[in-house]
């Protein structure tokens, strides 16, 4: 495993990163859980990426890492860098979602007792909130810090001119952001075009990719169709069959044909470009399997683009 510093800051992170937001829930079996976890730290993976409300049900992902602390993990601690995050719906009543003091707070306490931790590496604010004001938000995400409950602080999807008040803010209380998450693959730019990046750059703030794949579109799960063991055919809820329309899959089959130029996988090509963005810490990647997990490892070691294949792919994906 290579390692990139994270923005301005001391930490390292693994160019792949672990997602557990699929397969580390009741729909998947534990010792497969286990399994994947397993390899990927064996791998040199020593990230690994959860929310409150991964599972599912909301709280199994944690549950399921804080078995792994208990056991397989339990001497490893300080080998691990494990974040977590808050502000998606997570329970009932007024408390229970959004960006409030009493909803961070609250939530990251039972994220602890949930993962048989004392703290979280890094505790993202999960996406912005229109109503609580900024200030609130931030605030308790300072405090978090100095409280010990976490050592880092992450914004993850705010938009631009938040995310700038907000890394300001962090910064003038001496708890800088250490990394911004954002949604960032060949079929979704917007980071790039929105500004993201360049301001993540600007203010030595990380920045790391969720949704790499697609959801499985950059791969060639869904080259010659919809597999009938496939997430679109059995757990539709972030990808539909409406999703692959004629002009989608002339686009993915000649993307392919670029990766097998290249003698690559579509996945591997697509993690790989993703890592070639000036910027980029780290791509989070969720895997089904040890097996699929460390094919897109492979990504690591993927040569760079020549400016011929990276024209093809932008004309591609503009």
């Amino acid at each position: 495993m290579e390692y990139r510093r994270c923005g301005n800051s001391g930490v390292l992170l693994p160019k792949i990163s672990l997602g557990m937001w699929h397969n580390f829930g009741r729909l998947t079996p534990y010792e497969t859980s286990r399994a994947i976890a397993l390899t990927a730290f064996e791998c040199g993976i020593t990230h690994f990426d959860l929310a409150n409300n991964y599972g599912p049900e909301p709280g199994a992902a944690e549950y399921f890492m804080g078995s792994m602390m208990r056991s397989d993990f339990c001497a490893h601690r300080d080998e691990l860098f494990i974040s977590t995050k808050a502000a998606y719906d997570m329970w009932e009543g007024p408390y229970g979602s959004w960006a409030s003091r009493k909803h961070l707070i609250a939530s990251l306490n039972q994220s602890l007792k949930r993962m048989n931790l004392e703290y979280v590496d890094l505790f993202y604010c999960h996406r912005y909130d229109p109503e609580t004001p900024l200030e609130e938000t931030l605030q308790t995400l300072v405090d978090v810090v100095r409280q010990g409950k976490a050592l880092y602080i992450g914004l993850s999807r705010w938009p631009l001119e938040a995310a700038r008040f907000g890394f300001h803010y962090l910064r003038q209380r001496d708890v800088p952001c250490l990394i911004y998450q954002g949604r960032l693959n060949m079929l979704d730019k917007v980071p790039l075009h929105e500004g993201i990046l360049k301001q993540c750059q600007d203010d030595g703030v990380g920045f790391i990719s969720f949704s790499p794949l697609a959801q499985g579109l950059l791969t060639d799960r869904y080259l010659k169709g919809i597999p009938e063991d496939s997430r679109i055919a059995h757990d539709p809820r972030f990808l539909k069959a409406d999703a692959l329309t004629p002009e989608r899959m002339s686009q993915i089959r000649a993307l392919n044909d670029i990766a097998a130029e290249r003698g690559e996988s579509l996945a591997t090509m697509a993690l790989s470009w993703i890592l070639q963005q000036a910027g980029v810490t780290s791509v989070i990647v969720g895997a089904s399997s040890p097996e699929q997990l460390r094919k897109n490892l492979q990504a690591v070691d993927a040569a760079p683009f020549t400016t011929e294949e990276l024209q093809q792919i932008n004309k591609l994906t503009q």
